[in-house]
């Protein structure tokens, strides 16, 4: 068996050998060192960086869905074949008028994932297995980018 000198944790005696090492001193508590490298929630209720870099599609305007597939397309992470469940997803027709309501006005938050999913459920019951499809993989784009943190880099 071989062990890695650089691998153990330095002595309180010597200095760190990296930068995050320099950060913990061996008389610091357990909690002390969860202090460190743990963000506490804001007190005052406001996001914390982790979850305001977050994107939420089960709470998220038709605009702001929107904006981020045409980012999406922009970047190249997305085709437009790709995109056309989407934005599907961002029209809405007004009973009164059957006009178009216009996205930039409508503040209704909306849970994407699920009306996708009951879009499936929709396209599956009128034999449509094609648009079924398109919205299966929206719905698994949508779950893949939101568990990642929003660096502009999608893992999906």
């Amino acid at each position: 068996m071989k062990i890695d000198p650089t691998a153990t944790r330095p002595y309180a005696g010597q200095p760190p050998r990296s930068a995050q090492a320099s950060t913990l001193d061996a008389s610091m508590s357990f909690a002390a060192i969860l202090k460190t490298r743990v963000q506490p929630p804001d007190p005052a209720g406001s996001k914390t960086a982790d979850a305001a870099e977050r994107i939420d599609f089960t709470a998220m305007t038709r605009q702001e869905l929107f904006d981020w597939m045409n980012g999406e397309i922009r970047a190249g992470r997305m085709s437009l074949d790709e995109s056309t469940p989407f934005l599907g997803m961002t029209m809405k027709i007004s009973v009164a008028t059957g006009q178009p309501v216009d996205m930039a006005t409508d503040t209704e938050r909306i849970d994407f994932i699920d009306r996708a999913r009951l879009g499936v459920e929709g396209a599956l019951s009128r034999n449509e297995r094609g648009l079924a499809e398109r919205l299966r993989k929206a719905v698994s784009t949508m779950l893949g980018v939101q568990a990642q943190p929003n660096d502009g880099v999608r893992r999906a």
